[in-house]
Protein backbone atom coordinates (compact mmCIF):
# COMPACT_ATOMS: atom_id res chain seq x y z
CA UNK A 1 0.00 0.00 0.00
CA UNK A 2 1.02 3.40 -0.33
CA UNK A 3 2.14 4.74 3.11
CA UNK A 4 4.85 6.55 4.88
CA UNK A 5 5.40 5.19 8.53
CA UNK A 6 7.13 8.32 9.74
CA UNK A 7 9.85 7.95 12.64
CA UNK A 8 11.70 10.93 12.17
CA UNK A 9 13.29 13.75 10.17
CA UNK A 10 17.20 13.33 9.77
CA UNK A 11 19.36 16.90 8.68
CA UNK A 12 16.12 18.38 7.32
CA UNK A 13 14.94 15.46 5.77
CA UNK A 14 11.52 13.16 5.85
CA UNK A 15 12.60 9.24 7.38
CA UNK A 16 10.93 5.89 7.63
CA UNK A 17 9.52 3.48 10.07
CA UNK A 18 7.10 0.44 9.27
CA UNK A 19 5.85 0.86 13.20
CA UNK A 20 4.34 4.35 12.87
CA UNK A 21 1.23 3.40 11.08
CA UNK A 22 -0.07 0.20 10.63
CA UNK A 23 0.73 -0.96 7.28
CA UNK A 24 -2.57 -1.77 5.46
CA UNK A 25 -3.09 2.59 5.92
CA UNK A 26 -3.01 4.30 2.75
CA UNK A 27 -3.46 7.82 2.40
CA UNK A 28 -7.05 8.87 1.55
CA UNK A 29 -5.88 11.13 -1.29
CA UNK A 30 -3.51 11.79 -4.03
CA UNK A 31 -3.14 15.55 -3.19
CA UNK A 32 -1.34 16.23 0.27
CA UNK A 33 -2.51 18.93 2.61
CA UNK A 34 -1.00 20.81 5.76
CA UNK A 35 -1.03 17.34 7.51
CA UNK A 36 0.59 15.16 5.52
CA UNK A 37 3.87 14.16 6.33
CA UNK A 38 5.32 15.85 2.86
CA UNK A 39 4.19 18.58 3.70
CA UNK A 40 5.29 18.58 7.47
CA UNK A 41 8.80 17.73 6.68
CA UNK A 42 9.09 21.00 4.09
CA UNK A 43 7.96 23.03 6.56
CA UNK A 44 9.20 22.31 9.30
CA UNK A 45 12.42 19.97 8.36
CA UNK A 46 10.81 17.46 10.67
CA UNK A 47 8.25 14.83 9.59
CA UNK A 48 4.75 14.49 11.16
CA UNK A 49 5.25 11.90 13.52
CA UNK A 50 8.40 13.64 14.93
CA UNK A 51 6.75 17.00 15.16
CA UNK A 52 5.04 15.97 18.27
CA UNK A 53 7.79 13.71 19.59
CA UNK A 54 11.43 15.50 21.40
CA UNK A 55 14.61 15.61 20.18
CA UNK A 56 16.39 14.83 17.16
CA UNK A 57 17.30 11.42 15.63
CA UNK A 58 20.96 10.92 14.53
CA UNK A 59 22.18 9.82 11.47
CA UNK A 60 22.67 5.83 11.32
CA UNK A 61 26.24 4.67 9.91
CA UNK A 62 24.16 2.70 7.38
CA UNK A 63 24.13 2.78 3.84
CA UNK A 64 22.42 0.64 0.62
CA UNK A 65 23.87 -0.51 -2.64
CA UNK A 66 22.98 -2.94 -5.17
CA UNK A 67 19.34 -2.15 -4.43
CA UNK A 68 16.96 -4.12 -7.11
CA UNK A 69 13.77 -4.41 -7.67
CA UNK A 70 11.74 -7.13 -9.67
CA UNK A 71 15.14 -8.20 -10.71
CA UNK A 72 15.57 -5.46 -12.50
CA UNK A 73 12.32 -6.06 -14.66
CA UNK A 74 9.63 -3.27 -15.37
CA UNK A 75 6.77 -3.83 -13.38
CA UNK A 76 3.54 -4.18 -15.22
CA UNK A 77 0.14 -3.87 -13.59
CA UNK A 78 -3.39 -4.13 -14.67
CA UNK A 79 -6.59 -2.88 -13.73
CA UNK A 80 -7.35 -5.06 -10.48
CA UNK A 81 -4.70 -7.55 -9.18
CA UNK A 82 -1.91 -6.31 -6.71
CA UNK A 83 1.29 -7.13 -8.08
CA UNK A 84 3.43 -8.46 -5.71
CA UNK A 85 7.54 -7.46 -6.71
CA UNK A 86 10.71 -8.97 -4.75
CA UNK A 87 13.43 -6.38 -3.77
CA UNK A 88 16.95 -7.38 -2.43
CA UNK A 89 20.03 -4.52 -1.72
CA UNK A 90 22.95 -5.08 0.45
CA UNK A 91 22.99 -3.12 3.56
CA UNK A 92 26.32 -1.54 4.67
CA UNK A 93 26.72 -0.77 8.12
CA UNK A 94 28.67 -0.17 11.16
CA UNK A 95 29.58 -2.62 13.43
CA UNK A 96 27.83 -0.64 16.67
CA UNK A 97 24.67 -1.27 14.25
CA UNK A 98 22.71 -4.64 15.15
CA UNK A 99 20.69 -5.42 12.41
CA UNK A 100 19.28 -8.28 14.48
CA UNK A 101 17.51 -5.82 17.22
CA UNK A 102 13.88 -6.85 17.47
CA UNK A 103 13.25 -2.60 16.63
CA UNK A 104 15.60 -2.28 13.45
CA UNK A 105 14.13 -2.35 10.15
CA UNK A 106 15.77 -1.56 6.62
CA UNK A 107 13.37 -1.63 3.78
CA UNK A 108 12.72 0.52 0.33
CA UNK A 109 10.69 2.87 -0.90
CA UNK A 110 9.56 3.17 -4.44
CA UNK A 111 8.42 6.33 -5.26
CA UNK A 112 7.40 9.05 -8.25
CA UNK A 113 8.78 12.07 -8.45
CA UNK A 114 12.13 14.11 -8.28
CA UNK A 115 13.34 12.87 -4.83
CA UNK A 116 12.44 10.84 -1.78
CA UNK A 117 11.37 14.45 0.05
CA UNK A 118 9.15 15.41 -2.56
CA UNK A 119 7.48 12.17 -4.09
CA UNK A 120 4.60 12.38 -5.48
CA UNK A 121 3.04 8.75 -5.24
CA UNK A 122 5.01 5.53 -3.40
CA UNK A 123 5.08 2.14 -2.01
CA UNK A 124 7.03 0.93 0.87
CA UNK A 125 8.12 -2.55 0.68
CA UNK A 126 7.62 -4.87 4.01
CA UNK A 127 10.12 -4.55 6.38
CA UNK A 128 13.16 -6.42 4.99
CA UNK A 129 15.01 -9.83 5.87
CA UNK A 130 18.73 -9.42 6.12
CA UNK A 131 21.62 -11.90 6.53
CA UNK A 132 24.70 -10.62 7.24
CA UNK A 133 28.05 -11.88 5.35
CA UNK A 134 30.31 -9.71 7.51
CA UNK A 135 30.04 -8.04 10.82
CA UNK A 136 29.33 -4.87 8.72
CA UNK A 137 27.79 -6.33 5.72
CA UNK A 138 24.37 -8.20 4.89
CA UNK A 139 22.65 -9.02 2.09
CA UNK A 140 18.44 -8.04 2.45
CA UNK A 141 15.44 -8.91 0.73
CA UNK A 142 11.89 -7.37 1.06
CA UNK A 143 8.73 -7.34 -1.33
CA UNK A 144 6.70 -4.37 -2.51
CA UNK A 145 2.84 -4.92 -3.09
CA UNK A 146 1.80 -2.48 -5.76
CA UNK A 147 -2.29 -2.07 -6.13
CA UNK A 148 -4.26 -0.68 -8.64
CA UNK A 149 -7.17 0.00 -5.88
CA UNK A 150 -9.83 -0.37 -8.29
CA UNK A 151 -12.65 1.70 -7.02
CA UNK A 152 -10.78 3.65 -4.34
CA UNK A 153 -9.41 7.05 -4.65
CA UNK A 154 -5.55 6.64 -3.55
CA UNK A 155 -4.80 4.04 -6.31
CA UNK A 156 -2.67 4.04 -8.87
CA UNK A 157 -3.79 6.59 -11.79
CA UNK A 158 -2.26 7.31 -15.27
CA UNK A 159 0.21 9.96 -14.53
CA UNK A 160 1.89 7.13 -12.68
CA UNK A 161 2.92 5.38 -15.29
CA UNK A 162 6.29 5.80 -16.29
CA UNK A 163 10.14 5.95 -14.59
CA UNK A 164 10.17 5.53 -10.91
CA UNK A 165 12.72 6.16 -8.22
CA UNK A 166 14.01 3.26 -5.34
CA UNK A 167 15.18 4.46 -2.06
CA UNK A 168 17.21 2.61 0.80
CA UNK A 169 16.27 3.27 4.68
CA UNK A 170 16.67 2.17 7.58
CA UNK A 171 15.67 2.80 11.49
CA UNK A 172 17.20 1.67 14.97
CA UNK A 173 15.00 2.39 17.63
CA UNK A 174 17.55 1.05 20.13
CA UNK A 175 14.70 0.21 22.75
CA UNK A 176 12.42 3.50 22.39
CA UNK A 177 8.94 3.21 22.23
CA UNK A 178 7.67 3.68 19.19
CA UNK A 179 4.66 5.89 20.38
CA UNK A 180 6.25 8.15 22.13
CA UNK A 181 10.47 7.84 21.79
CA UNK A 182 12.96 10.26 22.58
CA UNK A 183 13.95 10.93 19.19
CA UNK A 184 17.63 11.67 20.34
CA UNK A 185 18.04 7.97 20.95
CA UNK A 186 16.76 7.22 17.47
CA UNK A 187 19.17 6.31 14.20
CA UNK A 188 17.72 6.92 10.59
CA UNK A 189 19.26 6.49 7.68
CA UNK A 190 18.02 6.92 3.90
CA UNK A 191 20.02 6.50 0.64
CA UNK A 192 17.78 8.00 -2.24
CA UNK A 193 17.79 7.35 -6.00
CA UNK A 194 19.56 3.88 -5.51
CA UNK A 195 17.74 2.43 -8.60
CA UNK A 196 15.48 3.24 -11.28
CA UNK A 197 12.72 1.90 -12.67
CA UNK A 198 9.54 1.51 -14.82
CA UNK A 199 5.70 0.89 -13.44
CA UNK A 200 3.58 0.17 -16.64
CA UNK A 201 0.14 -0.25 -17.52
CA UNK A 202 -0.19 -3.71 -18.56
CA UNK A 203 -1.47 -4.10 -22.51
CA UNK A 204 -3.72 -6.34 -24.66
CA UNK A 205 -3.29 -7.12 -28.61
CA UNK A 206 -5.75 -9.47 -30.09
CA UNK A 207 -5.87 -9.90 -33.98
CA UNK A 208 -8.39 -11.66 -36.51
CA UNK A 209 -7.51 -12.79 -39.89
CA UNK A 210 -10.50 -13.72 -42.38
CA UNK A 211 -12.00 -15.27 -44.32
CA UNK A 212 -10.75 -18.54 -43.94
CA UNK A 213 -10.30 -20.93 -45.35
CA UNK A 214 -8.83 -18.63 -48.55
CA UNK A 215 -7.77 -19.23 -52.21
CA UNK A 216 -4.17 -18.15 -52.94
CA UNK A 217 -3.78 -14.72 -54.15
CA UNK A 218 -7.13 -13.55 -52.52
CA UNK A 219 -7.30 -10.92 -50.08
CA UNK A 220 -7.08 -11.54 -46.30
CA UNK A 221 -7.97 -9.09 -43.71
CA UNK A 222 -6.23 -8.66 -40.55
CA UNK A 223 -8.09 -6.70 -37.82
CA UNK A 224 -7.19 -6.61 -33.90
CA UNK A 225 -7.01 -4.04 -30.88
CA UNK A 226 -4.32 -2.72 -28.84
CA UNK A 227 -5.60 -2.23 -25.03
CA UNK A 228 -4.04 -1.19 -21.94
CA UNK A 229 -4.98 -0.71 -18.39
CA UNK A 230 -6.23 2.61 -17.07
CA UNK A 231 -5.59 3.14 -14.04
CA UNK A 232 -7.97 6.33 -14.13
CA UNK A 233 -11.46 4.24 -14.79
CA UNK A 234 -10.00 0.44 -13.93
CA UNK A 235 -11.38 -0.70 -16.98
CA UNK A 236 -9.13 -1.26 -20.38
CA UNK A 237 -9.46 1.43 -22.86
CA UNK A 238 -7.48 1.31 -26.58
CA UNK A 239 -4.11 2.76 -27.26
CA UNK A 240 -4.31 5.43 -29.92
CA UNK A 241 -2.26 6.44 -32.71
CA UNK A 242 0.36 3.06 -32.06
CA UNK A 243 2.92 1.42 -34.05
CA UNK A 244 2.29 -2.05 -34.71
CA UNK A 245 3.62 -4.75 -36.59
CA UNK A 246 1.49 -7.21 -38.88
CA UNK A 247 3.29 -10.67 -39.16
CA UNK A 248 3.42 -13.92 -40.78
CA UNK A 249 4.83 -16.89 -39.42
CA UNK A 250 4.68 -19.90 -42.47
CA UNK A 251 3.45 -23.36 -40.84
CA UNK A 252 5.91 -25.50 -40.14
CA UNK A 253 8.24 -22.65 -39.23
CA UNK A 254 8.68 -21.19 -35.97
CA UNK A 255 9.58 -17.43 -36.40
CA UNK A 256 7.46 -14.93 -37.78
CA UNK A 257 8.43 -12.04 -40.23
CA UNK A 258 7.02 -8.64 -40.57
CA UNK A 259 4.97 -8.10 -43.21
CA UNK A 260 4.02 -4.27 -42.59
CA UNK A 261 4.01 -1.77 -39.73
CA UNK A 262 0.51 0.30 -39.38
CA UNK A 263 -0.97 2.37 -36.57
CA UNK A 264 -3.70 1.86 -34.40
CA UNK A 265 -7.03 4.39 -34.87
CA UNK A 266 -8.28 6.64 -32.14
CA UNK A 267 -9.80 3.80 -30.04
CA UNK A 268 -6.93 1.35 -30.31
CA UNK A 269 -8.42 -0.66 -33.21
CA UNK A 270 -6.13 -2.19 -36.27
CA UNK A 271 -7.14 -3.25 -39.53
CA UNK A 272 -5.08 -3.74 -43.09
CA UNK A 273 -4.93 -6.23 -46.14
CA UNK A 274 -2.25 -8.65 -47.66
CA UNK A 275 -2.30 -11.53 -50.46
CA UNK A 276 -3.28 -15.15 -49.42
CA UNK A 277 0.23 -16.92 -50.20
CA UNK A 278 0.37 -19.90 -47.97
CA UNK A 279 -0.73 -21.29 -44.75
CA UNK A 280 -0.14 -19.72 -41.71
CA UNK A 281 -0.07 -17.54 -38.84
CA UNK A 282 -0.60 -14.21 -38.81
CA UNK A 283 -0.17 -11.43 -35.67
CA UNK A 284 0.19 -8.17 -34.33
CA UNK A 285 3.21 -7.26 -32.73
CA UNK A 286 3.68 -3.99 -30.38
CA UNK A 287 7.25 -2.58 -29.19
CA UNK A 288 6.27 -1.07 -26.29
CA UNK A 289 6.55 2.23 -24.88
CA UNK A 290 8.29 3.69 -21.53
CA UNK A 291 4.74 3.79 -19.81
CA UNK A 292 3.23 0.84 -21.24
CA UNK A 293 5.36 -2.88 -22.16
CA UNK A 294 5.86 -4.79 -25.75
CA UNK A 295 3.40 -7.01 -26.50
CA UNK A 296 2.69 -9.73 -29.20
CA UNK A 297 -1.24 -10.91 -30.38
CA UNK A 298 -1.58 -14.96 -30.31
CA UNK A 299 -1.29 -15.84 -33.72
CA UNK A 300 -4.63 -16.52 -35.95
CA UNK A 301 -4.21 -19.56 -38.83
CA UNK A 302 -5.35 -19.10 -42.07
CA UNK A 303 -5.58 -22.10 -44.59
CA UNK A 304 -5.23 -21.27 -48.05
CA UNK A 305 -6.19 -23.71 -50.64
Amino acid sequence: MRIRATVAAVSGALALSALAVPAAQADSSRTPDVSDVHAIAQATGKSAYAAAADGVPYDLDASFSNVKVNKGKNIVVGTTSVVKVPVTFTLTHAENVDIKADDFFAGVELYRGADFYGADFWYDSTDATCTASSATVASCTATVALDPAPGDDWGLINADAGTWKAAGFAVALNGEDPESPNLDNVGVAVTDSAATLKVQRLSKLTVNASPEPVKKGKTITVTGKLSRANWDTDKYAGYASQSVKLQFRKKGSSTYSTIKTIKTSSTGTLSTTVKASADGYYRYSFAGTSTTPAVNAAGDFIDVK
